[in-house]
């Protein structure tokens, strides 16, 4: 599946918009986390659990998305976007979202 944050494909003419596709995941900090990270805060630097946390929920959210647009028979999801909002104190909604769409043959 190709997937790109362009609104179209270089050479790979679109033949039909089959419409948004999205995949979404909450997550939620982690008690032995958030002792880590407020002592790594102190001392500066990057919160690396955070970091590997989000990377991880970007990844499982872009599954989800792509399972969607192959379920309607995409071959590619276009004008991919990242949404990031806080569901509940300690918890964040990951969302990637764009335009499933079918290709035109190659000669």
């Amino acid at each position: 599946m190709i997937v790109a944050t362009t609104e179209g494909l270089a050479g790979r003419p679109i033949s039909r918009v089959l419409g948004l596709v999205r995949g979404n995941t909450i997550r939620a900090r982690h008690l032995g986390r958030d002792v880590q990270a407020v002592i790594r805060n102190l001392a500066g630097g990057e919160i690396r659990e955070y970091t590997k946390m989000m990377a991880e929920s970007r990844e499982q959210a872009i599954d989800r998305m792509i399972e969607e647009a192959r379920h309607l028979g995409a071959d590619a999801v276009i004008g991919v976007r990242f949404t990031t909002s806080m569901v509940m104190s300690g918890a964040a909604e990951i969302m990637c979202y764009g335009t499933a769409v079918t290709l035109k043959e190659e000669p």
